[in-house]
């Protein structure tokens, strides 16, 4: 992974920091793990959400010939949206592991395309290459909070210029651990053109055109299937709002949801929902 990964301990999961040679933290966008209290906190509230699915769907099962409750009910009762909710929790912590680190590299990329464009106005206006990057990191600054993405990334940069390491390098490394394909082909190309002495101008400026042409149809895109998105998110909590209406609605009705062919068939809705969604999920994620 290059020579920015420092002494690190073996171990099953990929770090989630790197030490730069300069000593200066780095992250490695393509992980992201949780801190015990988000773990806590997500899976709690998964689990509030599940077992309140579970007892809405489940709920009153047992019931004597009379209607009314037996021991078993109040078993059954408890059992069954613990169940739900933990499966729940388990199932939503990587899920939301996953939400959390395409929001992070999704914002590392506007941030990268912002930075371009300064570096790119830097050289045109007939400043160096590290001098660009020092200007880039002061328009970072401005344009963002200190503890962003772009400006922790240039300031391992800039710092590594001034230890004399390699620019090329620095941005490599960069594209290693982005883990975002535009940053790694933009690395691996300036690294190429800044050995040979090609027109690193043109390159920032062209890696800059084309991200943010990719940028804009990613953008359209979204808006495009953002409708889909939400009638997918609206048919995935419109079973348990019409079942929710029912049982206070009609409780007479809503006791053929505790009959053994009540619990099956609603056991096939859940489960046929439950992988509509996912596969939902998979054909609205476009990738460009």
């Amino acid at each position: 992974m290059g020579i920015f990964r420092g002494k690190k301990k073996v171990e099953e999961k990929e770090p989630e920091y790197y030490l730069s040679a300069t000593n200066i933290p780095t992250i490695n966008y393509k992980v992201y793990y949780m801190k015990t209290f988000e773990k806590i906190a997500y899976f709690v509230l998964a689990f509030v959400v599940g077992a309140a699915v579970g007892y809405l769907f489940y709920g009153g099962i047992g019931k004597d010939e009379l209607g009314q409750p037996t021991n078993l009910t109040r078993v059954l009762d408890i059992v069954i949206p613990s169940v739900v909710g933990l499966l729940a929790g388990k199932m939503y912590l990587p899920i939301r592991t996953r939400q959390i680190k395409e929001k992070r590299i999704r914002i590392l990329k506007n941030q990268f395309r912002d930075m371009l464009e300064s570096v790119a106005t830097s050289l045109g206006a007939g400043k160096n290459v590290p001098d660009s990057f020092i200007a880039a990191y002061n328009d970072m600054r401005v344009q963002y909070s200190d503890d962003a993405y772009i400006v922790k990334e240039i300031e391992v940069i800039n710092s590594g210029i001034q230890n004399n390491i390699a620019i090329e390098d620095l941005l490599v490394d960069f594209g290693i651990r982005s883990g975002i394909e535009d940053v790694m082909s933009f690395a691996n190309v300036f690294n190429i053109c800044y050995r040979k002495g090609g027109n690193i101008k043109d390159i920032i400026k062209n890696t800059y055109a084309i991200l943010s042409e990719k940028m804009e149809i990613e953008e359209d895109i979204e808006t495009i299937v953002t409708a889909n998105k939400t009638e997918q998110t609206i048919m995935i909590f419109l079973p348990i709002g019409l079942v929710a209406v029912i049982k206070m609605m009609s409780p007479e009705f809503a006791a053929n949801f505790s009959s053994l062919v009540g619990i099956i068939s609603t056991s096939i809705a859940i489960g046929a929902f439950v992988i509509a969604y996912f596969i939902g999920r998979e054909i609205l994620d476009i990738k460009v």
